[in-house]
Order: C-alpha cells, then sequence, then structure tokens
C-alpha cells in the first residue's frame, strides 16, 4: 500500500475522532485546505462518500463507518509491527487497554492488575468496566474479559475458569419472604435486575429432575440497573432477589451476607474467557499479561469456588 494512502487513511481516522478535518489535519502538520484536498482524493479513489460535511459538522456515512473499521485495522496492525520490531517480541513496555464486566473487575482483577503491573513497571493500564459486551472489533480494546464465547469470527478467546450463574439474596430478605422451593415461587418475590444495551437480564433458566425450566421477571415491579456492583449491593441491602455469576458473589456466600436459592437447578454455563483480535498481532505485554491471567485463575478457581453451589453436571 502506498504512504500516500496511509497518509490519507490516519487522516480520516483523525479526524472522525477529532469530529474536524482541519484539527486532524492540523494534528499531522497540513493545512486545512490540503487535508480537505487529500479526503476528495481518498473519496475519489474509493468511488464513496466517506464523511457528509458541512462547515460546522461532519458525520461519518454509512461507507464511512465500514471503511474507518478497516482502517483501525490496517494501521493498528502496522503499528503492532513496529512495536515488534523495536521490542524484539520481548519487552513488556506500553498500554494494556482491557474491558471487563464491572463486578469482577472491581473486586478482582484490578487486584490481579495492580500485581501485574508491580511486576511490570514500565506497564500503564486503560480498564473499561462495563456490563455490555466491549466491541473489540470497533473499540480500542486489546483484551475483554467475558462470560462465554464470541459470536464473531474475527474473535478469538482463551478458556480462563468455570462460571456458573446463582439466584441469591440476603438472609434478612429470605426471613421476610421465604425461601423459594421451585422456580414457580419466584413469582411471590422481588427482584433485582441487570440491563445491559441488549436489553434486560431477567430470564432466569434452571434444570430440575433433568428438565429444563425458566422463568421470566417482571420488569414493571422490579429494581433495575446498568451495574452489576448495584445490583449486588441492593441484594445485600434485603431489596430482592438477584442472579450474579459465582466469581461475583464468592465470598457474599460464604461470609453468610448472601444466601444462594434453588442450587438443584443450576446450569452449568460456557465459563469466563480472555476475548482478543484474531487477526492482530498480540505484543508481548499482553502475551505476559493472559499468561498471568491464566495462571491466576487455575491457582485460585479452585480456592474461590470450593463449598459453593455448583452445577450438577
Amino acid at each position: 500500500m502506498a504512504t500516500d494512502r496511509l497518509g490519507d487513511m490516519r487522516l480520516f481516522v483523525e479526524a472522525t475522532e477529532l469530529k474536524s478535518l482541519s484539527a486532524a489535519g492540523r494534528k499531522m502538520g497540513i493545512s486545512p485546505a490540503a487535508a480537505s484536498a487529500r479526503l476528495i482524493k481518498l473519496e475519489s479513489s474509493l468511488e464513496a462518500k466517506l464523511f457528509d460535511r458541512t462547515t460546522r459538522s461532519l458525520r461519518l456515512t454509512d461507507e464511512g463507518q465500514v471503511f474507518l473499521r478497516y482502517c483501525r485495522i490496517a494501521l493498528q496492525a502496522i503499528d503492532d509491527a513496529e512495536v515488534a520490531l523495536q521490542d524484539k517480541q520481548s519487552t513488556v513496555k506500553g498500554k494494556i487497554r482491557i474491558s471487563a464486566a464491572v463486578d469482577l473487575g472491581r473486586n478482582l482483577l484490578s487486584q490481579w492488575i495492580e500485581e501485574f503491573s508491580f511486576i511490570y513497571q514500565d506497564l500503564s493500564i486503560s480498564l473499561t468496566l462495563t456490563d455490555s459486551n466491549s466491541n473489540l472489533i470497533h473499540d480500542d480494546i486489546d483484551i475483554a474479559i467475558r462470560f462465554g464465547l464470541p459470536d464473531n469470527d474475527l474473535l478469538v478467546a482463551r478458556y480462563l475458569a468455570p462460571n456458573w450463574r446463582v439466584l441469591c439474596a440476603s438472609p434478612a430478605y429470605l426471613e421476610k419472604y421465604g425461601i423459594p422451593e421451585r422456580p414457580s415461587d419466584l413469582a411471590k418475590h422481588k427482584f433485582i435486575v441487570l440491563t445491559t444495551e441488549n436489553g434486560p437480564l431477567n430470564e432466569y433458566y434452571f434444570n430440575f429432575d433433568q428438565q429444563n425450566l425458566k422463568y421470566t421477571v417482571h420488569m414493571e415491579t422490579a429494581w433495575e440497573t446498568n451495574d452489576s456492583v448495584q445490583a449486588r449491593m441492593w441484594a445485600l441491602a434485603g431489596h430482592g432477589i438477584t442472579r450474579k455469576i459465582i466469581w461475583d458473589v464468592a465470598s457474599d456466600l460464604k461470609k453468610g451476607n448472601l444466601q444462594a436459592i434453588l442450587t438443584e437447578g443450576i446450569v452449568r454455563e460456557a465459563g469466563i474467557y480472555a476475548v482478543m483480535h484474531k487477526n492482530k498481532y498480540i505484543a508481548p505485554r499482553i502475551r505476559f499479561f493472559l499468561d498471568f491471567l491464566i495462571k491466576k485463575f487455575e491457582v485460585l478457581a479452585p480456592h474461590i469456588l470450593n463449598q459453593l453451589p455448583q452445577p450438577k453436571s
């Protein structure tokens, strides 16, 4: 690919991030007129309009959205190649961009990141905590810690640990409202539901006596939040039953702050995975961090999950 095309791609990406072609030009050391001319030339060679432009705004077209995705991948690959040559495949330095669920990130991963950064002190960290899955194809994320496998063939996943979800509530709540013995008993109870960008996670699945059952929480009366930590805090405060991954409530269950219910029907799930770009160069810092995570989960999983309610099969 010609050098001027790479420069045009960088200009295009900078313009989308700065929301200004003139600002992108200034950042790259070229005049607004030259930046505009280069964009026109790029659009002409692609036979596609990348921006809808006015004197005050710059908005990506549908074609621009597609081109932006692949520009970022291509430019990142070039940057990664330069880093690989500079690092000689061994130096652990630079920034690691991590995405994880809020509760898991705050209660577990943040401690491990501190430990890892103490070992490799030339690192910097970007940690995005969200209970909606980060889009690794579009977002600037090196590694995402997710529950379950990705459904995109541009991503690759590495298994880290087993996982399942449990319904739980505070002992005070259960003393007041009773302990459900079957999923049908849940109709009498209050709930705390986690919501994501894809909607509320209000469908609960069980397996009792080799029979698959489902219960759907009515959102009209449920407490809801997009923050998994807040959902756990509300459960601890006695506001209702919530559904949590076992890793998030392991400590609370062992201390008796929360009590798991309907444990005979727990369904096994895919597990916890580290998800990365399939075709992106994996810098030494990412490989070392992945190996560190694998070892941490391997050593601590038996200790953390010991004596907790588990799926029967």
